[in-house]
């Protein structure tokens, strides 16, 4: 089967190359997924998974991308709830190999049922955002309907979830980014932006619950305008500041099958959007993944037509 493979941490998605691999076999309570579409997080060449297995051995070269959407081709020992022929979307765990490829091997549970009326690019472009933005708002942070959200990045592929979902459960959406993405971040439900660049953060007066995906001096400051019980919610790594009366938290997405089944409805019946920026082929994946120009969304993976 064809796929992008990486050896080399320090190359970033440049190093990425297209080689021909053997196609996996799906072990005990695995399924083996015919890709037709992936997502992937340029954030996770910098993962240990991507260069190691969970006892610390090399695994290079490795297949990065965890975002899939296809079908299922085969069935491993053990496996229930999935059937052959399926439609499916879902995470391929951090220490496996991934999705930019023709075939992966995935822990069936990882997995979700993908109706036939949504694209698989779309499937594709929701498990880690989709996921992402579910469990920092509701899991994480705790929300409740009548709380101020400020919502950082709030265009860029988490953000837009995250703004579309709690402006739906009732949140007032402060969204923020760079002044291009104002009308992105409008667009997608938030009430009021901030231009990062421009404004003060502070401007947004105290707030119940920040979702924080730049981290650094942006997070720093973060944490001074939660107001009393208030959460600080971060996917940047460990906050750097803890607000003065409420509490913060870090978290690394994990597969949720009951939690893809609420996303894909929002997004069947038009309550949520995605935000695919480039829809490339699998043969002209390393170049996608390196623009020459910043790109506003999700690159996606059309693995088949």
């Amino acid at each position: 089967m064809k796929a992008i493979v990486v050896t080399d941490e320090s190359a970033g998605t440049a190093g990425m190359t297209l080689v021909e691999r053997p196609e996996p076999e799906p072990g005990g309570n695995d399924v083996l997924v015919e890709v037709h579409a992936s997502g992937f997080t340029p954030g996770e060449l910098t993962w240990p998974g991507t260069w190691t297995d969970h006892q610390g051995r090399d695994r290079t070269p490795s297949i990065p991308g965890h975002e899939v959407a296809g079908v299922v081709a085969a069935l491993g020992y053990g496996t229930r709830g999935l059937s052959v022929g399926q439609r499916v979307f879902g995470l391929a765990a951090w220490d496996r190999d991934g999705t930019l490829a023709e075939s992966v091997a995935v822990e069936a549970r990882n997995l979700a049922p993908l109706p036939g009326d949504v694209d698989f690019t779309v499937g594709a472009s929701l498990p880690i955002s989709g996921l992402t933005a579910w469990q920092g708002l509701f899991v994480h942070g705790r929300f409740e309907t009548g709380q101020t959200v400020l919502v950082h990045g709030a265009a860029g592929g988490v953000g837009a979830i995250a703004t579309q979902l709690a402006k739906e459960a009732g949140a007032y959406v402060i969204g923020t980014g760079r002044s291009a993405d104002r009308d992105a971040a409008l667009d997608f439900g938030a009430q009021e932006f901030l231009d990062l660049e421009r404004d003060a953060l502070e401007d947004a007066g105290g707030v119940d619950l920040v979702f924080d995906v730049i981290g650094g001096d942006v997070g720093k400051r973060s944490a001074g305008i939660v107001r009393a019980g208030g959460m600080l919610v971060s996917i940047a790594g460990p906050p750097e500041a803890h607000p003065s009366e409420g509490l913060a938290v870090d978290f690394v997405v994990e597969a949720d099958r009951v939690q893809l089944g609420e996303i894909i409805a929002r997004v069947r019946d038009g309550r949520l959007r995605t935000n695919i920026a480039t829809i490339a082929r699998l043969d002209d994946a390393v170049a996608a993944f390196n623009p020459t120009e910043r790109v506003k969304g999700k690159t996606i993976i059309r693995v088949r037509p």
